[in-house]
């Protein structure tokens, strides 16, 4: 299996996808409340929810070709364990005819575990590239 989709383009959609995942609700303080008053210690650390990285993802998702769209598609699912490797084709063409491609991608709870996951199922890896080591 050789994906047409570059590489790159899976590895950076991880990178952004672990980002998406790692954001939280916004805890419901009030304005002026400062988030050191809290009674969990940990609300200072968390990442709230930031539109604009989903809006990235989203993104890079639509400036990929249709087909390209359809293998990252696949791809999650090979790693979520609903195909298998062997499956590739089939897994494809089903992802091919699945309607709205990136809202599907999106609404993935674990994305950048299903990609990572996928390309090992292939022998593949972001390893050495851009931002993954």
């Amino acid at each position: 299996m050789e994906l047409s989709v570059p590489l790159e383009s899976v590895c950076r959609l991880i990178v952004r996808a672990r980002e998406l995942e790692a954001q939280v609700p916004m805890n419901d303080m009030d304005e002026d409340e400062d988030p050191t008053d809290s009674d969990d210690p940990m609300a200072v650390l968390e990442d709230e929810a930031n539109e604009a990285v989903e809006e990235e993802v989203r993104a890079l998702l639509e400036d990929l070709a249709d087909d390209e769209i359809a293998e990252v598609l696949a791809l999650a699912w090979v790693g979520r364990g609903t195909f298998e490797a062997g499956e590739w084709d089939e897994a494809l063409e089903e992802a091919a005819s699945s309607g709205d491609l990136v809202d599907q991608l999106l609404e993935l709870p674990m994305l950048s575990a299903y990609l990572d996951a996928g390309l090992s199922a292939f022998d593949l890896s972001c390893e050495g590239i851009g931002q993954i080591d």
